[in-house]
C-alpha cells in the first residue's frame, strides 16, 4: 500500500532547558555557592576563635599551678605537688597536667584522652581543634625548681563549636531557602513576558498570527513584546493581503463581475468534469433559464438598474443552489443564467425548474412593473451518450421551445428520455445498501510530485447492487437529498479505519458529507470511533469540502479542533468552488488543500487558472499547509502541477481507482 510521507506538523523542542531554568540553576547555585563559603568562612573563624581560647586556658591554668608550686606550697614537695595537680584536674577542664623538674623529670602529674565530648566523633575529626601547651616556671626564691605544661581539655570547645556549627547550618538553609523563593518569584515574575513569548512564536509557527503578548515587566523584555506583536500584526496583514489577492483572483477569473455567480468560461469548465470526467461523471440536469424582454427593461430603467435585478435574480439562484447539494450555478450572458443539479433525474428537475422559475418571475415581475415580463427554462438531462456541448445544446433547444410559451414556463429537452431510477428506486437502492452493509471501498492513489511515491489514496465508496458497482457520483448527491449520507459516512469510516489496522504502512483520506459534518451525533460517533482506533487514526485524512465550510463554519470549527487534538489530518476539499474566504485558513488548522479538479482541467492551456493556483501554493504553502490536485488526466497536466509545486497529484492519468480488497 501507500508510503505516507510525514506530515510538515508543528512540534514543540524537547530536552532544551529554558532560560528561566537556567537563570534559577545559575543563580540559584551562585547563591548556594556564596551561603556555603560564607559557612565555612565563619566555621573557619569560629574554629579560630576556639583555638586561641583553648591557648589561653592553658596557658592561664599553667601560670595559675606554677605560682602554687612557687609560692603556696613547697614545689620540692612531690606529695604535695601531687595533691595541688590533682586538685586542680579534677575540675574536668585540662587533657594534661605534668611538673617537670629543671632536669626534665617528670614530678606529678595527670593526664587524659579526648573522649566522651557529646558531639558526633566525625565531627572531632573534621575540625581537628590544635591542642596549645600552657608553660610555666615554678621557682623558689632565685632557685629555679622545674616548670609545668598544661594542656586545656578540648571537649567543651568542641561543643561550642558543634552547636554553633548547627545554628550556622540552619540559618544558612533558612536564609538560602528565603532567598532561593524569593529568586524563583522574582525571575518568574521578570520572565512572565518570555512564557508568552513562546506561546507565540509556537502559534506564529502555526501561522496563527492573532496571539498577543500583553505582560509587562523590565524595558528590555517590553521592547521585545512589542517588536513580536508587531511583527505578529505584520505577518497577519501581510496574510490577509495575500488571502485579498487570491479571493480577487478567483473572482477575476471565475466570478461574473455583476451577479458573483461563476463566469460563464468557468461555468462550462465544471460542467465539463462534471459530465465528462470517467470518475464523476454522474446523472444530473442542466436548467438553462433567460428572462424575457431583458433588453428592453435595461433601456427603459437604466444599466444600473437592471444590474441590479440580475443581483436580485442571481439571490435567488443562490437560495436554490445551497438547497440542493453539490449543485452550481453560472451566468451565461445577458440574462441567461445555468443550473446544474448532480444525482437528479429529469421528472424531478422539472418540477423543481417550475417553482425556481415561478419565484424568479415574482421577482422580476415586481421590479419590471408595468412591463408584462416572463421568465423560460430549458432542462436537459446528463446522459452516458451526451457529452457537456451536447447537454448544453439540448438544454438551449429545451429553452427555445419554451420562449414559444406565452407565458413563464419550462420544457425537458427530451420528454421521453428519463432517468434510470426514479427517486423512490434509488432510496430503496441505498437503504438496501446501508442495512445490508452493501459498501465497497475504491482507492485512488495521491502521488508526491516528482518522485513517485504516495501521500495517502483517496477512498470513494460504490454501491454493490444488481446491476454493477454504482459510483459514488451517482448516488451520493441522492444520499444526500434523503439524509442518509450520515449512515454511509460511518460506514466508510469505519471499513477505512479496519484498513489502516490491516495495512501498517497505507495511509487513507476519505471526504465527509455536508450533512454528516453538520450533525452533532455523527461528530459525537466519528470521534469516538477514532478515540477507540488507536495510532492507526494518525495516518488517516479527513476532507471537508469548501461549500460545507462556507454553510457550516460552527460545525466545521468543532470538528476540526477535535480532529486536531486526535492527530487526525484535515484537509479543505474542492478548494475554490465554495465561495469560502481564503481567510478561514488562519483560524482553522487544516494540514492541506485539494484543488477541485475544474481547476485543473486543461490547465496546461488555461493561463488564468494556472495563476490563480500558483498563487494558492504560494499563499497555503507560507501557512505550512499541503496543496493537493485532482482529476489530473494528463501528462500536461502533470506537468504543469509539478512545475508549480504542489505536494501530490491524483488523477487518471497517475493511477486509476481500484477495489481495497484487492491484493493487487
Amino acid at each position: 500500500m501507500a508510503r505516507m510521507q510525514s506530515l510538515t506538523l508543528p512540534l514543540r523542542q524537547r530536552g532544551l532547558i529554558s532560560l528561566r531554568s537556567l537563570l534559577l540553576l545559575y543563580t540559584g547555585s551562585l547563591l548556594l555557592l556564596i551561603l556555603l563559603a560564607s559557612l565555612a568562612f565563619s566555621f573557619d573563624r569560629f574554629r579560630d576563635y576556639v583555638s586561641d581560647q583553648l591557648e589561653g586556658h592553658a596557658r592561664d591554668g599553667a601560670t595559675a599551678v606554677g605560682l602554687s608550686l612557687s609560692n603556696a606550697i613547697d614545689g620540692r614537695d612531690p606529695v604535695a605537688s601531687e595533691s595541688l595537680i590533682d586538685s586542680v584536674f579534677d575540675s574536668g577542664r585540662y587533657l594534661s597536667m605534668v611538673y617537670f623538674d629543671h632536669s626534665g623529670e617528670w614530678v606529678a602529674g595527670r593526664q587524659t584522652t579526648v573522649s566522651g565530648a557529646g558531639v558526633p566523633s566525625w565531627f572531632v575529626t573534621l575540625a581537628d581543634l590544635p591542642l596549645p601547651v600552657g608553660r610555666a616556671e615554678v621557682v623558689r626564691g632565685w632557685s629555679r625548681l622545674g616548670y609545668v605544661e598544661v594542656v586545656s581539655h578540648p571537649g567543651r570547645a568542641y561543643r561550642d563549636l558543634w552547636h554553633v556549627t548547627i545554628g550556622m547550618i540552619g540559618g544558612t538553609m533558612v536564609v538560602g531557602t528565603v532567598g532561593l523563593l524569593l529568586l524563583f518569584w522574582m525571575v518568574r515574575r521578570l520572565l512572565k513576558p518570555l512564557k508568552a513569548l513562546e506561546k507565540q512564536a509556537e502559534a506564529l509557527g502555526r501561522r496563527d498570527f492573532r496571539k498577543r503578548v500583553d505582560v509587562n515587566s523590565t524595558r528590555d523584555l517590553n521592547q521585545v513584546t512589542r517588536a513580536m506583536n508587531q511583527m505578529a500584526d505584520d505577518l497577519g496583514a501581510l496574510f490577509e493581503g495575500q488571502a485579498k489577492l487570491i479571493q480577487h483572483l478567483r473572482r477575476v477569473s471565475n466570478e461574473d463581475t455583476v451577479t458573483g455567480l461563476a463566469s460563464r468560461s468557468a461555468f462550462d469548465q465544471r460542467l465539463k468534469v462534471e459530465v465528462e470526467s470517467e470518475e464523476r461523471a454522474a446523472p444530473g440536469v442542466l436548467f438553462l433559464i433567460q428572462l424575457d424582454d431583458f433588453t428592453l427593461y435595461n433601456t427603459t430603467y437604466g444599466r444600473s438598474e437592471a444590474d441590479r435585478l440580475l443581483l436580485s435574480i442571481a439571490g435567488v439562484i443562490n437560495q436554490f443552489v445551497r438547497d440542493h447539494t453539490g449543485a452550481f450555478a453560472g451566468r451565461r450572458s445577458g440574462a441567461e443564467f445555468a443550473i446544474f443539479l448532480p444525482g437528479v433525474t429529469q421528472a424531478d428537475g422539472i418540477v423543481w425548474c417550475h417553482q425556481l422559475l415561478e419565484e424568479l418571475d415574482g421577482v422580476y415581475a415586481d421590479r419590471a412593473s408595468p412591463m408584462d415580463v416572463m421568465v423560460h427554462g430549458g432542462v436537459a438531462q446528463a446522459l452516458e451518450d451526451r457529452n457537456a456541448r451536447e447537454l448544453m445544446v439540448a438544454a438551449d433547444e429545451a429553452l427555445r421551445q419554451a420562449q414559444t410559451r406565452p407565458q413563464t414556463d419550462c420544457q425537458a429537452a427530451d420528454p421521453e428520455r428519463d432517468g434510470h431510477h426514479n427517486l423512490e428506486t434509488w432510496r430503496a437502492i441505498i437503504r438496501w445498501a446501508i442495512d445490508h452493509d452493501q459498501l465497497s471501498l475504491w482507492l485512488q492513489p495521491m502521488v508526491v510530485n516528482g518522485n513517485g511515491h504516495l501521500v495517502y489514496h483517496q477512498v470513494f465508496s460504490r454501491i454493490e447492487s444488481d446491476e454493477g458497482e454504482l459510483r459514488a457520483a451517482v448516488f451520493v448527491p441522492i444520499a444526500e437529498r434523503f439524509g442518509m449520507i450520515a449512515e454511509i459516512d460511518q460506514l466508510v469510516v469505519r471499513h477505512a479505519l479496519v484498513l489502516l489496522e490491516r495495512q501498517p504502512q497505507a495511509s487513507l483520506a476519505l471526504t465527509l458529507g455536508a450533512s454528516s459534518v453538520a450533525s452533532d451525533s455523527f461528530r459525537q460517533d466519528l470521534i469516538e470511533c477514532l478515540e477507540s482506533a488507536g495510532p492507526s487514526r494518525e495516518r488517516l485524512w479527513v476532507g471537508i469540502s469548501e461549500q460545507t465550510v462556507h454553510h457550516h463554519r460552527t460545525a466545521v470549527g468543532l470538528l476540526v479542533r477535535a480532529l486536531n487534538r486526535l492527530d487526525v489530518a484535515v484537509l479543505v476539499d474542492r478548494f475554490g468552488v465554495g465561495g469560502v474566504p481564503f481567510s478561514y485558513l488562519r483560524n482553522l488548522r487544516f494540514q492541506g488543500l485539494r484543488i477541485d479538479n475544474s481547476f485543473i482541467h486543461g490547465i496546461d492551456s488555461h493561463e488564468e487558472n494556472r495563476f490563480y493556483l500558483e498563487s494558492v501554493v504560494a499563499i497555503a504553502h507560507s501557512r505550512g499547509v499541503k496543496v493537493f490536485a485532482t482529476g489530473v488526466e494528463t501528462a500536461k497536466e502533470y506537468d504543469v502541477l509539478c512545475a508549480l509545486g504542489v505536494d501530490g497529484a491524483m488523477g487518471y492519468h497517475l493511477g486509476r481507482p481500484f477495489q481495497a480488497d484487492n491484493d493487487n
